[in-house]
């Protein structure tokens, strides 16, 4: 009986890492999004204010993931150099 071995390349392994890394996050911005939407949600709803946490909120949120992404890529990039 043979076996088929595959030889592993590392720049396709390192790439896949990079890849599942990238898409938690872009998971983790979604989750983020809709946690902060609804917490700005009911904040404006108990104060009687418009949709001003609910925006105020979203766009912390959302600053925030892209500031993590953004030093994420960078220590991905000093890693790969």
């Amino acid at each position: 009986m043979s076996t088929i071995t595959r030889k592993t390349d590392h720049l396709s392994s390192a790439l896949f890492r990079i890849i599942i890394t990238l898409s938690a996050w872009g998971l983790a911005l979604v989750i983020t999004s809709l946690f902060f939407l609804w917490l700005g949600r009911l904040i404006d709803e108990s104060l009687g204010t418009a949709p001003k946490f609910m925006l105020g909120f979203l766009l912390l949120a959302v600053t925030g993931c892209f500031i993590e992404i953004y030093h994420e890529a960078l220590n991905v990039m000093k890693r790969n150099l």
